[in-house]
């Protein structure tokens, strides 16, 4: 039996407000993800998740995520990927239980029984996924992920860290092809493989892979980001409710920091190898009125400037949100004129330690500057905001 439920629409726009938050930009579209989750509803099902110290021993666990860019999609890509639909006469056979028939088939392919998932990340897309699909297998999501946030790559993952092979892979998209990845040489090309199907794909594909015993689960995981992500919803909305200023709360949960107060200027993106990729330009309002900010990101944020001089960097966190509703922007809709508040909060421990930082600081995503921890970048800020 899950330890914790979604029973209703509200418990499920709670927990997507608190992925939206720990997906740092990226994560997947709220809006599939609220999709996903009112399904599973209508069905009858109660999408829940177990703490990982009651996974059985002897149980098989996977995860199941998709791969792809989390730009919008326009008219025109639209508009193609219909004609590709039509001339090649292309029934959309998965839709959204795409993820469903990705652990289906790695079942099939290594001949073991699958009976827990683990979400790769935290995501409004990217963790309903999972969890919907946990539900209808009848099998437990577990409490937690791999990464503590939402991330682009598979080597800001804690199973990366610890030298955890994902192969086999099963994958598979909407319109119902299915490949096995049966060995990758390594993480990037395994990476650079899944982004290049979800280009073919027109979009995103389904991965179910990582087939690891309860103990390795347990070895592996960042422990309690489900609840932890459903109380930062939940507490989000009762301040909202309150009258009460919404961030106050995320950045008490986190223990985090504001960083900056301001709207949004400009935004540059483009779409690069099954990702997308841009910066958003802020500029100040209030107490932070004459200073600028601006937020590189791949999929997630990642890498900031505060006029222009480095600021907080992955892995440590960078959310953007509303100061209104205490919303998390996701890159895809985040537009000009909006009113932004950036919190910034520790990325896990694992992530600083010297491999971590190879995969997740600004060198590794080309910049030439060095990470710094977020807590000393803020103790050594000028008081120009007090």
């Amino acid at each position: 039996m899950p330890s914790r439920i979604l029973k209703d629409e509200q418990d499920c726009r709670d927990f997507l407000t608190g992925l939206k938050l720990m997906g740092t930009g990226g994560g997947g579209s709220p809006e599939m993800g609220l999709e996903m989750l009112a399904e599973a509803l209508a069905e009858g099902l109660q999408p829940g998740w177990v703490d990982a110290a009651d996974l059985p021993e002897g149980v098989f666990t996977c995860t199941v995520f998709g791969s792809g860019s989390i730009s919008e999609q326009t008219p025109r890509t639209l508009e193609e990927i219909h004609a590709l639909a039509g001339r090649l006469n292309l029934p959309v056979r998965n839709g959204y239980r795409a993820p469903q028939a990705a652990v289906n088939e790695l079942e099939r392919y290594a001949g073991v029984q699958i009976g827990g998932i683990v979400p790769v990340e935290l995501g409004a897309a990217n963790t309903p996924a999972p969890l919907v699909t946990a539900a209808r297998l009848g099998i437990p999501l577990v409490d937690g992920d791999y990464s503590g946030r939402a991330v682009p790559q598979d080597m800001q993952t804690l199973y990366f860290l610890n030298g955890v092979p994902t192969h086999p892979a099963a994958i598979v998209d909407w319109w119902g092809n299915v490949l096995i990845l049966k060995e990758a040489v390594n993480a990037e090309m395994g990476e650079r493989i899944g982004k290049m199907l979800a280009v073919a794909a027109y979009g995103v594909v389904y991965f179910a892979s990582l087939l690891l015993s309860a103990k390795e689960t347990r070895q592996n995981i960042v422990p309690g980001t489900l609840t932890l992500s459903l109380e930062l919803g939940r507490q989000v909305r009762r301040a909202r409710e309150a009258g009460s200023d919404p961030l106050v709360e995320v950045i008490r949960l986190l223990e985090g920091w504001e960083l900056f107060r301001g709207v949004v200027s400009g935004k540059e993106w483009q779409d690069k190898e099954g990702v997308m990729v841009g910066s958003v330009f802020l500029e100040g309002r209030g107490a932070y009125g004459g200073h600028r900010m601006r937020v590189w990101f791949l999929n997630e944020n990642h890498v900031s400037w505060l006029d222009e001089q480095p600021y907080v960097c992955s892995p440590d966190l960078i959310i953007l949100a509303d100061p209104q509703t205490g919303e998390g922007y996701t890159n895809t809709e985040i537009k000009d004129g909006d009113s932004v508040v950036v919190i910034g909060a520790k990325g896990h421990p694992a992530f600083r330690t010297p491999k971590g930082l190879q995969y997740f600081a600004p060198r590794y995503w080309g910049f030439d500057m060095d990470y710094v921890p977020i807590e000393e970048v803020v103790s050594g800020r000028a008081e120009v905001y007090k």
